[in-house]
């Protein structure tokens, strides 16, 4: 690629294989953009080394970082610290950006001079590829939830955003010592320089896995995300909130050795959860995924009642 990229695209994958074309394309088919897709491969073990160089070898756009496995966020500060483009977009591995998305955010941003981080629509997908529900903001609304310290609220997923590389360096990036919660903590320091703005259309689709961070740390994920308000206040007071950081880094080592929870509650957590979702409009697919949580661990309440509840509603 002969000149710079208006826009990087940066993800990371691990083990992606499955789903991973289908990411790659909904990409590289985007129009109205010039593009530039960096991919980190964090240490994959299947397929996804050799599609994605398959994918470099036939694309000049896509930009492949293999390294050893260090998780998602130093994963991506390597990613954002090789982009070349004025704004970077993310994208995750398993979800897929709609026509139109990168170009609609583009616009935004090059029109809107105060505005350093926009996001747009996300529509969440089951694992057996369900409706679940989708997430919409628009204008302000995502700027006054960041800024909220009683009630704070993000973009509708890590996706959906696209950001000023300038006002990225400018804030430090994603923070190391963040392993869960690095894109709240990135949008709430953004917010502090410019204006976050979302458009409502749905441009994003989330496929939720049980291999998802929101479903194997969500623990983690909450006592992070209270950090982050604290910071916040620190921040917004004129302290630094490094100490804080630090803190919590050392506290997080202890809390994984007496909090930790066993991988098969964390799936049948995952499969009552979309049960749940799907319980009111999807009855027969709900009963499937509480039959996945019981039988992932038997010693839960709440999944049999729903599976005897819906096997009740089929008599």
């Amino acid at each position: 690629m002969s000149s710079n990229p208006d826009v990087s695209v940066v993800m990371s994958v691990y083990n992606g294989a499955s789903h991973l074309a289908g990411t790659l394309d909904s990409i590289l088919s985007q129009e109205g953009v010039a593009l530039e897709f960096i991919v980190v491969d964090d240490g994959s073990t299947d397929d996804t080394v050799k599609i994605l160089d398959d994918y470099a070898q036939r694309d000049v756009r896509v930009r492949v970082i293999h390294q050893m496995n260090t998780g998602l966020t130093r994963a991506l500060i390597r990613g954002c610290a090789a982009a070349r483009g004025e704004f970077i977009a993310r994208q995750d591995a398993d979800d897929i950006s709609l026509p139109g998305r990168l170009a609609l955010q583009l616009d935004v941003l090059r029109n809107n001079l105060n505005v350093v981080m926009t996001s747009c629509g996300t529509r969440f997908i089951g694992p057996g590829n369900e409706w679940l529900y989708e997430v919409r903001q628009a204008g302000d609304e995502l700027h006054r939830g960041l800024q909220s310290i009683d009630r704070v609220r993000g973009p509708s997923s890590h996706t959906s955003t696209m950001f000023r590389r300038q006002a990225f360096e400018q804030v430090g990036g994603y923070r190391a010592q963040f392993k869960v919660a690095q894109d709240l903590d990135l949008w709430m320091r953004l917010s502090e320089v410019g204006i976050c703005w979302a458009t409502p259309e749905v441009l994003c689709e989330r496929r939720l896995s049980r291999r998802s961070i929101s479903a194997t740390r969500k623990a983690e994920q909450l006592c992070a995300t209270r950090l982050l308000v604290r910071c916040a206040a620190a921040r917004r007071s004129g302290q630094d909130d490094s100490q804080l950081v630090t803190r919590f880094t050392r506290r997080e080592r202890w809390r994984k050795m007496f909090y930790w929870s066993p991988q098969r509650l964390q799936e049948a957590r995952f499969y009552y959860f979309i049960g749940s979702l799907l319980r009111q409009h999807q009855p027969e697919r709900a009963k499937l995924y509480f039959w996945r949580a019981v039988s992932a661990w038997l010693a839960y309440p709440k999944a049999w009642w729903r599976f005897l509840e819906t096997s009740k509603s089929e008599l």
